[in-house]
């Protein structure tokens, strides 16, 4: 069902209206193709979805929960974690404390990774981690730590590329799956052990409010593949809540298909496919 620009605007309006959420930026293209899966998936008209969602919350957060995209991995793309290992993460060693905030945690492969990351590095007990979402449901997945077994198995050559393999070295770490995680293969699951559940501080978010919710100035911040989804316009908001949230020379990770553009480039160095605040 192919939507008209002034069902887009009805709906973004009827959403403001009703709600805090503010769609108005989003990019324009992934906002129509999920809009009309939504009307597609329920066999609804514009106005019947804007009648539903005005006259019930309920489903008015479900709607915008449809909207938000959430797809995660554990250690997705292994060249920005190896870059994470050996030339971010040994920047931070001699800092009495590290706070890392995962900007758009989804349901949080990549937040645990992260955690792996630090116990392998011996960084885990003087590191804070924050994680936040606009959607609550994926928090709650990420709070109890479990997940599919066969959707993650192959993302374990990305845990191996990362947690074994030394770039341009013949060199081999050896590891523990079980130190950090189970896996019942028989019950399709993989837990993430309960000392790494305890670590994390999550947090419902909208990046669009352009405010920093923890009490804390970051030394890193990731925040990928959740940028492609807004406008120039509201991307530049972004990045500079990163760039006031981030301590001195901090660090942030954004995707491999995105950038800083326009004047916020000049708060920013970029090094490969992190940027260290200027």
């Amino acid at each position: 069902m192919e939507v008209s620009n002034e069902e887009i605007l009805s709906f973004i309006d009827a959403i403001k209206n009703s709600s805090p959420y503010d769609f108005s930026e989003y990019s324009e293209k992934s906002f129509r193709r999920r809009l009309e899966k939504i009307l597609a998936d329920n066999n609804y008209t514009m106005d019947k979805l804007i009648a539903k969602i005005n006259k019930d919350h309920l489903y008015l957060e479900k709607i915008v929960k449809d909207i938000t995209v959430n797809t995660t991995e554990m250690f997705r793309d292994p060249k920005v974690w190896h870059e994470l290992r050996y030339k971010i993460l040994p920047q931070l060693k001699n800092k009495e404390h590290i706070n890392i905030w995962h900007a758009g945690s989804s349901t949080g492969e990549e937040l645990y990774s992260m955690l792996i990351l630090l116990g392998e590095m011996e960084l885990f007990d003087k590191t804070s981690i924050y994680g936040s979402d606009l959607n609550s449901d994926v928090i709650e997945t990420s709070k109890n730590g479990q997940y599919r077994y066969k959707f993650n198995a192959i993302y374990i050559d990305n845990y191996n590329a990362v947690m074994i393999d030394k770039p341009g070295s013949e060199e081999k770490y050896q590891l523990d799956y079980e130190k950090y995680f189970t896996i019942d293969k028989t019950r399709d699951i993989i837990k993430m052990n309960k000392f790494l559940l305890d670590k994390p501080i999550f947090a419902k978010h909208d990046l669009v409010s352009g405010t920093n919710i923890f009490d804390a100035k970051f030394d890193l911040i990731i925040c990928r593949n959740v940028l492609i989804y807004f406008n120039n316009n509201l991307q530049n908001k972004v990045f500079d809540l990163f760039h006031r949230s981030l301590n001195d020379s901090g660090y942030l990770v954004i995707g491999l298909h995105e950038s800083i553009l326009g004047p916020l480039t000049a708060k920013f160095e970029k090094k490969s496919q992190v940027y260290q605040k200027k």
